[in-house]
């Protein structure tokens, strides 16, 4: 005996709806999609994961800096559901990006980042961009590009390449000591003067006038807090 096999017919499926789907939809836009919704919080909690561990274990270890943890932290987690909901809202990529591109290039008014502030900030920014947007290769490469710059940073780290120096302005009395052929003199007066690792010294101007001549000496911070105030010669007044 036969089973009795319905035939289907793609119009009808089309003008009642398939039966099976049985999401709900306000303004054309699904109300729940459970898949969807794991997907986003598992490549938004393994990009939180990456980004802390570069910021945590890599940045603060060494800067000790709560304001640039606290940055970094909403820097990247705002970036990648940004550009999570625009691949969403199937936009242009190079829109996205360029927007992007604005954002990592904003200065904050209150003080000049740092070298090394400055480029935690693009990685942490690229690494957002990358989780945030469509995959197009494989999970496995999805991770290992993560890893690879995680690697490569604390790498970079470990061999002392991104080694903090600071620059001071100095007005110097003794201009005897300014003569390329007495650089050497000059770099212990002022480590023992001054107390400071420095490791560099530039002559500035120079007033015979008065026997002075400004420098800018670079030398290693003990403390990993900037001083805002190294460049600074005269306070303005009020």
């Amino acid at each position: 005996m036969k089973l009795l096999q319905l035939d289907f017919d793609p119009s009808i499926a089309a003008e009642f709806g398939d039966i099976g789907d049985q999401s709900i939809d306000l303004l054309g836009v699904p109300v729940f999609d459970g898949p969807s919704l794991w997907t986003f919080l598992i490549r938004f909690a393994f990009n939180l994961l990456v980004c802390w561990v570069i910021t945590h274990f890599l940045y603060y270890k060494k800067s000790h800096r709560r304001d640039y943890y606290f940055t970094y932290m909403l820097f990247s987690a705002t970036i990648f559901l940004i550009l999570y909901q625009l691949q969403s809202l199937q936009m242009e990529m190079t829109l996205a990006l360029g927007l992007f591109a604005i954002f990592s290039m904003i200065r904050y008014r209150t003080e000049q980042l740092p070298i090394r502030e400055m480029t935690y900030l693009f990685v942490l920014i690229g690494l957002s961009i990358i989780n945030g947007s469509g995959l197009t290769s494989s999970y496995t490469a999805f991770v290992v590009t993560n890893v690879l710059v995680v690697l490569l940073i604390w790498l970079l780290e470990s061999l002392g390449f991104s080694k903090r120096q600071a620059n001071k302005i100095i007005t110097y009395e003794k201009i005897d000591l300014i003569r390329p052929d007495r650089r050497e003199e000059l770099l212990a007066d002022l480590r023992e003067r001054t107390g400071l690792d420095i490791v560099k010294v530039q002559v500035g101007s120079i007033n015979f006038l008065k026997d002075t001549a400004f420098l800018k000496v670079t030398y290693i911070p003990d403390d990993p807090e900037p001083n805002d105030i190294d460049m600074i010669t005269k306070f303005k007044n009020k």
